[in-house]
């Protein structure tokens, strides 16, 4: 996962992440597509700040190749557990 890889860039290391994804699919013209993804992510990272966290995990949540192949809304609940 791309977070992880960002985490590790940062000099970080994760003890747990746990991502679920809500899609929303819509009927469209006829067909149905995907409209909204809501993220969840959960995780737990020694050392990590909240400022850092959330700043990683947007960057992450921005650099997303599958994310920028989906015309839909893309949001990020994240939270950083003790």
């Amino acid at each position: 996962m791309a977070f992880s890889m960002i985490l590790g860039d940062a000099g970080l290391k994760a003890d747990s992440i746990d991502t679920n994804a809500e899609v929303t699919l819509d009927q469209v013209d006829g067909g149905f597509a995907i409209t909204a993804v809501k993220l969840i992510l959960k995780a737990k990272i020694p050392g990590a700040t909240q400022e850092q966290f959330e700043e990683l995990s947007n960057k992450a949540k921005e650099g997303c190749p599958v994310s920028k192949v989906l015309n839909a809304k893309i949001t990020l609940d994240a939270t950083l557990v003790g």
